[in-house]
């Protein structure tokens, strides 16, 4: 279904207004703050996240309403403390997307992604920020930040050549981690296992692969068979602390054989 331009306006309005009468009459609307609102918003995201990983439009929809509801609620606040509203929010990221695409707001030539990527940097430096890393969150999970932080690193020039040397870089380092865990020096350990994990998201990156996205469909499969496995064993008066290895193994073969 598309909505005319004009309806999606009436539309984004009605949340404005809903958004003042709920700010206004709603006991805990009245009582929330950014920072109160910060742990909710970041479990939306999560939660448009798995819509996404699942398929389920419908759900996404869903999702991404209460996320917006967020950013408006956000900007209520702005308001409230004379600071900025929804418009400032607006009109600010359309004047940063112009800026940010002088290649079709201007006479800058880009043709590829790459060469986008790279001038959006470059573009963010001369704004006066001091690293291409700065605008990755602190607290961003460390599987996402490691991959944005290649994806800075890359948009600046500073990458592998070719997928050969990445594959090689991997098999170093898990060599190094194999060394130290023959050492046992633990901080060694973990800082080797580390440099495992960031050589791996760089792979990801040169076979085109999201690696959060490939590890949570990942932990959805792993959950489905051992649950089919867990299911399938109680089923027959079976505990499964009480089998083998060999025995659970069994019932894991049969959930991918039923596509689980």
């Amino acid at each position: 279904m598309k909505h005319s331009r004009q309806e999606r306006l009436e539309a984004f309005g009605r949340l404005l207004d809903i958004m003042d009468d709920l700010r206004e009459k709603c006991p805990w609307d009245r009582k929330q703050t950014m920072e109160s609102l910060r742990h909710l918003t970041i479990e939306e995201v999560y939660e448009l996240g798995d819509a996404i990983l699942d398929e389920d439009l419908p759900e996404v929809k869903k999702e991404l309403g209460d996320l917006l509801l967020h950013m408006v609620f956000y900007a209520k606040i702005g308001e409230e403390k004379q600071s900025f509203d929804i418009a400032d929010v607006l009109n600010s990221i359309c004047e940063k997307l112009i800026h940010r695409h002088p290649h079709i707001y201007g006479d800058v030539e880009a043709n590829d992604e790459e060469t986008v990527k790279a001038n959006w940097e470059k573009l963010k430096l001369k704004e006066g920020k001091k690293s291409v890393l700065e605008g990755v969150p602190r607290s961003l999970p460390a599987l996402v930040k490691a991959t944005r932080i290649q994806d800075k690193a890359r948009g600046a020039g500073f990458d592998w050549e070719e997928t050969q040397q990445v594959w090689a870089k991997l098999r170093e380092e898990i060599s190094e981690l194999e060394a130290e865990v023959e050492a046992a020096d633990p901080e060694k350990i973990e800082a080797e296992f580390g440099d495992v994990l960031f050589s791996l998201i760089n792979i990801s990156r040169f076979i085109k692969v999201d690696p959060e996205s490939a590890l949570e469909r990942t932990n959805k499969k792993f959950i489905r068979r051992f649950q089919y496995l867990e299911e399938a064993t109680k089923a027959k008066g079976l505990q499964l602390d009480e089998m083998s290895l060999e025995e659970m193994d069994r019932y894991w073969e049969e959930a991918k054989a039923k596509g689980l």
